[in-house]
């Protein structure tokens, strides 16, 4: 259990990391990843180097062209420090993994979950490098559909990853009762519309649409900027439209509190076990926290420190809707 729980918590500083990485535009400052080599560059030397692979690249000669070996180091950092959690949460996996197949200490139901947790690590690795790669090509931009991928494959590694611990602290389970399974419904839903928050936070930032009409609650002097539907056909407003995508992203909002609220006013009359209780307090909590956090990110334009502090709290959201959607089916111990 510690051991999953250990990789859920390298996940999230992955997450905070690629944040940072992505708010100081440090994402496509390596150019070669060699599987074996981990150590940075050590001597001026081979940061001369670096550098010079860095300025064949489309990003340094369409926008970085005045930078410096010193400006180099300061993007190269984050995007080393990125990749290098990803390795460390590899070797975290794997290596437990082995020891604890080898002394016989996983089922074969276990085996299972630890397999697709095992292939979505892969698959997260995979569409970082192919995003990267993206980007070194003719044009310096990642596509947010790209980024969006990227990001919710790292979120459902954790969040599949959590659950799984979960499971094996929480032993106690039960069929639910007829209140809890419509709770249950509703967190399901509130699940939804948490990833679809979070995919849409990816377009926003993949696409810079939080620098667009930094106000709030209306956009501009509008309720709906006419830019929101400037794009043909209609649709791509919202895929592809820098107003179309902060507006989802706006509304989509609204939904993920009013069903927070729901959730902890339809439990109200049920008698809850202190985990379920705690998991909904915490749960409205960070919905509020992290509708703040999306307004004042917003309102002053994506600042590093609150975009990442926003990204953190849509970590925690997601963490606190799968731990409440996990307790509905605990029951409480027989004494």
């Amino acid at each position: 259990m510690l051991w999953l729980i250990t990789g859920c918590t390298l996940i999230w500083a992955m997450v905070v990391v690629g944040g940072i990485t992505r708010l100081t535009h440090s994402g496509l400052s390596m150019v070669k990843w060699n599987i074996t080599g981990i150590l940075p560059p050590l001597n001026q030397q081979e940061w001369q180097e670096k550098f010079a692979e860095y300025q064949q690249t489309p990003e340094y000669k369409q926008i970085n062209s005045y930078f410096t070996v010193e400006d180099y180091k300061s993007i190269y950092w984050w995007e080393y420090i990125h990749r290098l959690i990803g390795r460390i949460i590899g070797m975290v996996f794997i290596i437990p993994f082995l020891y604890f197949l080898y002394r016989g200490w996983i089922n074969r139901k276990l085996m299972m979950k630890l397999l697709v947790i095992l292939a979505l690590g892969g698959a997260q690795g995979v569409l970082g490098w192919y995003m990267v790669k993206s980007g070194l090509v003719d044009v310096p931009h990642v596509s947010h559909y790209f980024l969006a991928a990227h990001l919710l494959t790292a979120f459902t590694t954790f969040g599949y990853c959590f659950w799984v611990a979960l499971d094996l602290i929480y032993t106690n389970t039960s069929k639910l009762e007829k209140p809890f399974r419509s709770l249950r419904k509703w967190t399901w839903v509130l699940l939804f519309f948490v990833f679809i928050q979070i995919m849409y936070g990816a377009f926003t930032s993949g696409l810079h649409a939080g620098k667009f009409d930094p106000t709030w609650p209306k956009m501009g002097n509008n309720w709906i900027a006419p830019e929101v539907t400037s794009m043909t056909p209609l649709w791509r407003n919202f895929l592809d439209g820098v107003a179309g995508v902060q507006f989802i992203h706006r509304c989509n909002a609204y939904v993920v509190v009013l069903l927070v609220f729901l959730i902890w006013f339809k439990s109200r009359k049920l008698q809850l076990l202190p985990t379920q209780s705690n998991g909904i307090k915490f749960l409205l909590s960070m919905v509020c926290v992290q509708f703040l956090l999306g307004v004042f990110t917003l309102v002053y334009s994506v600042p590093v420190v609150l975009g990442v502090l926003h990204q953190t709290g849509a970590f925690l959201l997601f963490a606190s809707t799968i731990f409440v959607l996990h307790q509905w089916k605990v029951q409480k111990l027989i004494s």
